[in-house]
């Protein structure tokens, strides 16, 4: 085996045990507060524990858990006040997205947006909150795409953790009333085709305070 294969291998062991803790994590299986091991993960994706600690590092990068040595890692929960925080920075960057987008922008993304509406009622639907989750955050990007900007795309991105987690963190009221968040979402939707930024910001608030338990502030001025 040539040393450039060697060296390869485990990095792929590793992309692939990232991806299946981060879905396991999504879809519910590792709920937050769950301290995950990396014998017992190693065990249950079939590989050795060399992999799954570099997967567990890039995690803890990406904010999905903490680390705590001889011990495991910790799936995050987030506090109130961290999901405050990141709401409100997710609101002000979608809502410049909205403002900001070009025509065209907003007439490219507007299909793709009511396409992803549709595929998260069939997840609901199916009882499939981990797909759910994925295609809301998908959704809520899709605003700050209309931009334009690769820098408030980055930043946006950097909060896609405590999103998810945030999600996740809401399941049971989505579960428990879907057409309610869909009816959202498809409000959220048509204000941002017709490019009413205002009208956009305003639903939006309410959209987070009601489905993460947030004090809605006051409408735009």
């Amino acid at each position: 085996m040539s040393n450039d294969t060697a060296s390869t291998t485990p990095a792929t062991a590793a992309e692939r045990a990232h991806t299946a803790i981060r879905e396991a994590i999504v879809r519910g299986a590792h709920a937050p507060g769950t301290m995950l091991s990396e014998n017992g993960l190693a065990a249950e994706l079939g590989m050795s524990r060399t992999p799954v600690r570099a997967a567990l590092a890039r995690l803890q990068d990406e904010g999905w858990v903490t680390i705590y040595p001889q011990r495991g890692a910790l799936v995050r929960e987030l506090s109130e006040t961290e999901v405050r925080e990141a709401a409100q920075v997710r609101h002000a960057l979608e809502s410049a997205g909205v403002r900001r987008g070009e025509t065209r922008l907003r007439e490219a993304l507007s299909a793709r947006l009511t396409a992803n509406v549709a595929e998260q009622e069939r997840a609901l639907s199916a009882g499939d909150v981990g797909a759910f989750t994925g295609l809301a955050a998908a959704f809520h990007r899709m605003f700050v795409e209309m931009s334009g900007n690769g820098v408030m795309l980055d930043v946006y991105d950097r909060l896609q953790a405590r999103q998810y987690i945030s999600i996740i963190r809401s399941a049971d009221q989505v579960v428990g009333d879907p057409q309610q968040v869909l009816a959202e979402h498809r409000g959220l939707a048509e204000d941002a085709a017709a490019g009413d930024w205002a009208a956009f910001a305003e639903r939006l608030d309410e959209h987070q305070a009601r489905n993460h338990g947030l004090e809605a502030g006051p409408p735009p001025g």
